[in-house]
């Protein structure tokens, strides 16, 4: 942690730690890890909120908890900017970290690959094996996701890789009014 700068330092240290070592094909205590995977997210939301820092909304896909989707955003030049989430947990989880997925920016940086997902190897994925089996999803969020959104939206932004959602929808709308205007003149 001493590279990281004391706000993110702070986030992470009220992120509860997980004890269970266990993944979905482990019945039981995958439930109990599980239980503490849910009580990581609800305090790492609870901390994003009490920040004025809120920036995602993730939830179980099945009653197995297996697959996880959900929306996140990031605020660049006062304008957010908001993006499908989705992944699966690795069978092999907690001893391998989910890999992220973002549908909607396949193709569109090369910190991605195979179908959307998030590059995380060179940063994340040796912390997390550091962090084996303390580290959970919120954690994969807080430390995997964040900062990468962070570093890519501005740049896919700026390059005209993304546009915002009003930008998008201002052409069809112009176009639409100019047809009507003209189907008025004649």
């Amino acid at each position: 942690m001493e590279g990281w700068d004391k706000g993110t330092k702070s986030v992470v240290g009220e992120i509860p730690l997980l004890s269970t070592r266990a993944g979905p094909r482990d019945g039981d205590s995958w439930r109990q890890r599980l239980k503490e995977e849910y009580r990581a997210l609800i305090a790492y939301t609870s901390v994003n909120k009490s920040k004025d820092n809120d920036w995602f909304r993730i939830s179980a896909a099945n009653p197995e908890g297996t697959r996880w989707e959900g929306t996140c955003w990031y605020v660049h030049n006062l304008r957010r900017y908001e993006f499908p989430l989705q992944f699966d947990i690795p069978v092999a989880y907690p001893q391998v970290a989910p890999e992220i997925e973002l549908p909607t920016l396949d193709g569109k940086t090369h910190k991605m690959y195979r179908g959307g997902k998030i590059c995380l190897t060179v940063h994340f994925k040796p912390l997390w094996a550091k962090n084996c089996p303390r580290f959970g999803l919120a954690h994969a969020l807080c430390l995997g996701l964040a900062p990468w959104l962070a570093a890519e939206v501005p740049i896919l932004v700026d390059s005209g890789m993304v546009k915002h959602k009003d930008d998008e929808a201002a052409p069809a709308d112009a176009a639409a009014a100019s047809g009507s205007a003209a189907a008025a003149s004649s």
